[in-house]
């Protein structure tokens, strides 16, 4: 039975924004895709503009979440959030649905997810007593099994209609500031006398310090950057592109991709939590990482849409493998008074990578049509692979909080 003490306050928190986040990933790519159908490029631009804000800010917010607590931040950001789809739903009612008007609609929430995830992030080894690495895979199996709820009410956007869609998401996402509202979690906050500008820059600083200087904290930010380029890339701007060039490009069969996905993360996550978590996270994450590859290259190849999503899902289970094992060793790594700015830096690595692989990735499906583009994202990671084996320790690397 579900009761209110800090970590379910902070699972069902953590699990109304990646509901809300599911759903606004389909009906994103189906308005900028289906239904504006926008060229491979202007798609790029389009998923950069939601990952954009991350690479200014994101940094920012992991500062604010430990100068003034990730709890305060985490409500700031994510009422600003349940805002975006309001405005959208107003702009598609009034008639004014644009490529102009969408975009605006993903840098604001883009910012918000800039505030959001740090704070978060920091949160959670506050409630983890100790078991960092178990509470991610929790974390993250719940994350996985409730988007797949998300992309279920997506799949309706055709039939439902978008407007009904965003305000669902709008509620979800409210649900959440309340559940951040009432947790009540010990937080050592640094409200130093210096002035804020000058607070925020030493403290990004510090942070880049810490990471630079810790070889698995850097290891991680740079296969990160690889995964963002390549795999991210890929999923967000891509697949739904192969979609629409090789089948129906319905809403619908987007949802069936990212539900594929997300099942496999769901049940990778589900099978870490059932073996105890893993004793050498670096090698599960090169592993992983090569699988993830290699699975990108045969969705190219795919004859069928069932034959996709099969690929997808085993996919989806092998990049679950990869974002656990990368967060774990990014939590356990971090000293305990920046965390929150180390998981800003590992998601700006992720999500930096991700904006310059839309981009990427839609200009190459311009030129080599989406086949060749995953070909070439596939080629990439099996040689990010390679060189992170030969140029780092991650391969030694034991989990002292597993």
């Amino acid at each position: 039975m579900f009761r209110p003490n800090g970590l379910n306050l902070y699972l069902l928190a953590n699990s109304t924004w990646y509901l809300a986040f599911a759903i606004q990933m389909v009906v994103f790519a189906w308005l900028i895709t289906i239904q504006l159908n926008e060229s491979p490029t202007r798609v790029g631009v389009a998923q950069m503009a939601l990952l954009l804000p991350s690479l200014i800010f994101i940094l920012i917010g992991g500062s604010l979440a430990d100068r003034y607590g990730g709890r305060l931040i985490a409500i700031v950001g994510q009422s600003a959030a349940a805002l975006g789809p309001i405005g959208l739903t107003l702009i598609i009612v009034s008639g004014h649905l644009s490529f102009q008007t969408v975009i605006l609609f993903a840098l604001w929430m883009g910012t918000a997810q800039a505030l959001v995830t740090p704070a978060r992030d920091g949160l959670l080894a506050k409630l983890a007593e100790g078991k960092v690495q178990k509470l991610v895979i929790k974390v993250s199996m719940i994350q996985f099994g409730i988007q797949i709820l998300g992309f279920m009410v997506a799949a309706k956007a055709d039939q439902l209609g978008a407007t009904t869609v965003l305000c669902t998401q709008s509620i979800i996402l409210t649900l959440g500031v309340i559940a951040f509202a009432v947790l009540q979690v010990d937080e050592s906050t640094s409200r130093l006398d210096i002035g804020f500008p000058r607070h925020i820059v030493d403290s990004i600083i510090e942070g880049f310090t810490t990471v630079r200087s810790t070889p698995a904290l850097l290891t991680v930010t740079l296969q990160n950057l690889a995964m963002g380029l390549f795999l991210m890339g890929s999923y967000i701007v891509t697949l739904p592109l192969l979609i629409r060039q090789n089948h129906e490009g319905t809403s619908s069969e987007l949802a069936w991709m990212n539900i594929a996905n997300a099942v496999g993360l769901f049940l990778s996550s589900m099978t870490l939590l059932r073996i105890g978590g893993v004793k050498r996270p670096g090698r599960a994450l090169l592993v992983s990482l090569a699988v993830a590859g290699f699975l990108l290259g045969c969705a190219a190849f795919a004859r069928s849409f069932a034959e996709l999503i099969f690929i997808v899902f085993l996919w989806g289970a092998s990049g679950g493998f990869v974002m656990i094992m990368s967060r774990s060793i990014m939590q356990e790594q971090a000293p305990a008074e920046q965390r929150a700015r180390i998981m800003a830096f590992f998601s700006l690595s992720f999500m930096g990578a991700g904006l310059f692989g839309s981009l990427l990735n839609g200009y190459l499906v311009e030129i080599f049509h989406a086949e060749g583009a995953l070909v070439f994202a596939a080629s990439g990671i099996a040689l990010a692979v390679v060189l992170i084996h030969v140029t780092s320790s991650i391969w030694q690397l034991e989990s002292h909080w597993s």
